[in-house]
């Protein structure tokens, strides 16, 4: 048999070194590409957020500002394309017979990039072509609730991915004033007017106008917040007083499971002459009422708004917007 050693190519290292035999440029891992060293990935590889599966698709899911971090892309240039949700945050509720706040704005992708799940009937825009980069998250926070003697309901912040911004939902009226402009708006108290949504205006809308306030005594009902996909309704005349109904939201499942945000926040009313305005499916807070003056804050990470708060009562206060959520979703496999 002949010697297979001798056959083997040889490195020598100066002057009467031994030979070594150099084994590892002939065959094996590197030469072929197998094992760890071999192959690119042949999909999007991403960091960020929480992150989940469904089916062939990767979720990234972000609850508070954070970066999803792209390290490589697939070879074939429509596998590099993320759907995408964002929210912003939802509006205070007013205090003090308070108006419901506005839901935070909610802007979708079709959904037609990954597939393979229902987006919301107000989706639009397109998917995003994505590069190996970072792309920074922006979550907005909830607007604070209105209280009595002390800071007025305010507008939730804006929630931001790539090129998409959704703003914040405006804030609920107090006590007789009109509601703040936002993502969806904010409703009237008293005999005062509901906000415009969609400000600044964006195609698709991102939300609706919060209701009207009633003027009529007894109850003086506050409006509803506006939502993703309807306005607030209006405060009611006594006798049955009541508040408005906070705008719905709306639904998709763009995370695999189908959810409701971006709901606005109930009104509530004046003394025992009226009921609560019940807040939008999607996270809408509801309007206070005299076993529970203070309004009932928006859902955490559904943008939904802050409802009003009742009056008198201890606390009057209104009801803190949910926060937003940004999610994001492609082809993994």
């Amino acid at each position: 048999m002949k010697d297979l050693d001798n056959l083997l190519p040889l490195k020598t290292e100066g002057k009467g070194s031994k030979k070594i035999q150099n084994r590892g440029k002939s065959f094996g891992y590197q030469v072929l590409g197998f094992g760890s060293g071999g192959g690119v990935p042949p999909f999007i590889q991403a960091t960020g957020g929480t992150i989940t599966c469904s089916g062939d698709y990767k979720i990234h899911t972000f609850t508070g500002d954070g970066t999803f971090c792209v390290t490589s892309l697939s070879p074939s240039a429509p596998e590099n394309a993320a759907d995408w949700l964002v929210t912003a945050g939802g509006g205070g509720g007013g205090n003090t017979r308070g108006a419901g706040g506005g839901a935070g704005g909610y802007r979708e992708s079709p959904g037609t990039a990954t597939g393979s799940y229902t987006a919301s009937p107000i989706a639009g825009g397109c998917a995003v072509t994505i590069s190996v980069q970072g792309y920074p998250i922006v979550v907005g926070g909830g607007g604070p609730g209105g209280i009595p003697g002390g800071a007025a309901s305010a507008q939730g912040s804006t929630s931001t991915f790539s090129s998409y911004s959704s703003a914040g939902g405006g804030s609920g009226g107090v006590a007789g004033g009109a509601g703040g402009t936002g993502g969806s708006g904010g409703g009237g108290a008293g005999g005062s007017s509901g906000a415009a949504g969609n400000t600044p205006p964006v195609s698709p809308a991102q939300g609706f106008a919060g209701g009207n306030g009633n003027p009529s005594a007894p109850s003086y009902a506050g409006g509803g917040g506006g939502g993703a996909t309807a306005v607030g309704a209006a405060g009611a005349a006594p006798p049955s007083g009541a508040g408005g109904v906070g705008g719905a939201g709306a639904t998709s499942s763009i995370n695999a499971t189908p959810t409701a945000r971006a709901g606005g926040g109930g009104g509530s009313y004046y003394q025992t002459s009226g009921s609560p305005g019940a807040g939008g499916s999607g996270g809408g807070g509801a309007g206070g009422s005299p076993g529970s003056p203070a309004g009932t804050a928006g859902g955490v990470n559904t943008g939904g708004g802050g409802g009003g708060g009742w009056h008198p009562g201890s606390p009057e206060a209104g009801g803190t917007g949910g926060s937003g959520v940004v999610i994001l979703r492609y082809k993994f496999k």
